[in-house]
């Protein structure tokens, strides 16, 4: 249990209540102080005074005039303090104050022998004393009154009795005025010095603490002039960029700000400095390899926040910076942005896929649904043999198409989800290529369309997964001979490249228009035409099944198409195919415009002129 003394409690209701008696205008700490000083001293004085008058009086009698006067001085401070409580002017107390003390050293001196009085001496110390505890104004005003003292203490003779009132002799005057003054400045003194070591600690404990703060977060602080030139860093900048704070200072930031960001940086620096209002720029920033960073970027982003202060110690208008990394913040914010960008595009995907999905499925759907009521309706019985199979024949195309839709469908949802069979084994890749074009041949010769196959020689052998390749297979003719008119040609081509094998389907056909080719590989995208109005029947999911499938293998996928030449695949499978179990991607699809190259020309043969020719008359070299 604490115990309250005395010595404690009278102090502290003391402070307490000269803290309620300075004006309420002073808000400053230093100033505060000094009216607590001037209050206390003065209103000590008038203390003193009023306990040593009655016995001064019973001991002298009636007074003289001097002596009316010396106390008529004496009370002038404690009216000093009164004037200060109640308007706050320090200046106009002081000159109060000095009055009554400059009144009270000349009655001294007359009641003591008037200008060869020892207590004259006091007239120094009176501006000395304001200018320790007031301000400039308060001592020119103190010094002023004093002047005028000592020459009414040196002019004034007439009026001052010609004996001393109080007889001291000079042996004993001049010690005991010269100390007391002496005293009475050295207190002074003493109590500003005091005062002045207080704030100075109070200002070391403040930028002590204003350093740890600064050496605590991880933002870079420093100060600038209105030039951009860096005055001061914070501790931070050893974390931030690598650096000591002092490589900062003058052009040293500047110079680690990136080149084309510098700007931009000393723009915002200056406009803060001209104009007062924050600012905000963001820049890049070469950060040293001692910088403690886990990414190891040697280039960073930030952003600086700049505030403009009034000054810098007794220099110009500056600004103070605060500067803060925000490389994670700006790759949050990029991937976010792709993230969003990625759910758009998967809606609009999901939107089109939709619409494809209901176009395809409708058309079959209502020609099985309308020719099979037609075959079970009333009429049924009218219809001819030919017409009936007509109708059947058209049911079963509708129903194939379905099935093709939908096996396309399971198998780029399988491909997509990883659920694929996929089995790779040894495979003669030249006997699979030429049973596909036997598979594929009758559609060829029904479309009147030339199917070549690769040239005949020994077998090809490849690891990979034999069901999938020949769906990739059926999936590139079915292409060729769907977009090749009659009359056209589609060729097959193996070849074997350092990276494996490459099989190349080329064709005459319709080709497709250079704007197009970078959506190839989209499903449900046919070249040539919108997504409702295509030039050709088809669900336009086989180019990404065959993109899938080739990438279960680890391949790619070149494609070179314009418009009337034709369009050639050529899918690349390598050596070595993906392992079961790895992680697999779609194929990488590079795309080209195909130019045409002519086919060498043989020796142009001239044909019989007349009637009676009956052999050519002979060859000759065709003409360039």
């Amino acid at each position: 249990m604490s115990v309250l003394r005395i010595k404690d409690v009278l102090p502290s209701l003391i402070d307490a209540r000269l803290a309620g008696l300075v004006h309420d205008s002073v808000q400053d700490e230093a100033v505060r102080f000094r009216h607590e000083r001037f209050l206390i001293s003065r209103l000590a004085t008038g203390a003193v005074m009023m306990a040593a008058l009655p016995p001064y009086l019973v001991w002298r009698g009636v007074p003289s005039v001097i002596e009316g006067l010396a106390v008529a001085s004496l009370l002038l401070p404690v009216l000093a303090a009164v004037i200060l409580a109640r308007t706050g002017h320090l200046w106009m107390a002081h000159a109060i104050s000095s009055a009554g003390l400059t009144g009270l050293v000349v009655c001294l001196a007359g009641l003591t022998g008037g200008a060869g009085s020892a207590a004259a001496v006091w007239l120094v110390a009176i501006p000395l004393e304001a200018a320790i505890s007031g301000s400039k104004r308060s001592a020119i005003s103190a010094a002023a009154i004093a002047a005028l003292g000592a020459l009414v203490v040196a002019c004034a003779g007439s009026w001052m009795p010609a004996a001393p009132v109080l007889d001291l002799s000079a042996s004993i005057a001049m010690p005991v005025f010269v100390i007391t003054a002496i005293g009475h400045v050295a207190a002074q003194l003493v109590g500003h010095l005091r005062h002045e070591n207080r704030v100075r600690q109070r200002l070391q404990d403040n930028e002590a603490r204003d350093r740890l703060l600064l050496s605590a977060i991880d933002d870079l602080v420093t100060w600038h002039d209105a030039n951009g030139r860096v005055i001061e860093a914070g501790a931070s900048a050893s974390r931030f960029l690598g650096v000591e704070a002092g490589a900062l200072r003058a052009h040293g930031l500047l110079e680690r700000v990136h080149v084309a960001d510098r700007p931009a940086f000393l723009q915002a620096l200056s406009d803060v400095a001209a104009t007062g209002r924050p600012a905000t720029v963001p820049f890049r920033l070469h950060v040293e390899p001692a910088a403690d960073r886990s990414d190891g970027a040697r280039l960073i982003h930030a952003e600086m926040r700049a505030h403009r202060i009034a000054r810098i110690g007794e220099g110009p208008v500056g600004v103070v910076a605060v500067t803060r990394d925000v490389t994670e913040h700006r790759r949050h914010a990029e991937e976010l942005e792709r993230a969003r960008a990625e759910a758009e595009r998967a809606d609009e995907i999901k939107s089109r896929f939709l619409a494809n999905v209901t176009h395809e499925l409708r058309t079959p759907l209502n020609a099985i649904i309308g020719f099979s009521e037609v075959l079970g309706g009333a009429g049924a019985g009218t219809l001819g043999p030919d017409q009936a199979r007509e109708y059947a024949g058209i049911i079963a195309t509708s129903g194939r198409h379905l099935l093709d839709v939908v096996n396309s469908l399971l198998d780029m949802s399988r491909i997509q989800s990883g659920n694929f069979d996929y089995a790779p084994e040894p495979v003669d890749a030249a006997d699979l290529v030429r049973s596909c074009c036997d598979l594929m041949r009758l559609r060829a010769d029904a479309a009147g369309i030339t199917l070549v196959p690769p040239a005949a020689g020994g077998p090809v052998e490849i690891t990979a997964d034999p069901r999938a390749c020949r769906q990739i297979l059926i999936n590139l003719l079915s292409n060729a001979v769907k977009f090749t008119a009659r009359g056209g040609r589609v060729e097959l081509a193996l070849r074997r490249t350092g990276a494996g094998l490459e099989i190349a389907v080329s064709d005459t056909g319709t080709g497709i228009r250079e704007a197009d080719l970078p959506r190839l590989g989209t499903p449900f995208f046919q070249g040539g035409g919108s997504d409702y109005k295509r030039a050709h029947e088809g669900t336009g999911l086989g180019l990404s099944v065959v993109q899938g499938l080739v990438g279960l293998h680890g391949g790619s996928i070149a494609i070179e198409s314009a418009p009337e030449i034709g369009t050639s695949v050529t899918v690349t499978l390598p050596s070595l195919c993906r392992p079961v179990g790895a992680p697999a991607s779609p194929a990488p699809v590079s795309t080209s415009v195909r130019r045409l190259v002519p086919r060498p020309v043989g020796p142009v043969v001239r044909l019989p002129l007349g009637l009676f020719e009956t052999t050519p008359a002979g060859t000759e070299a065709p003409s360039p």
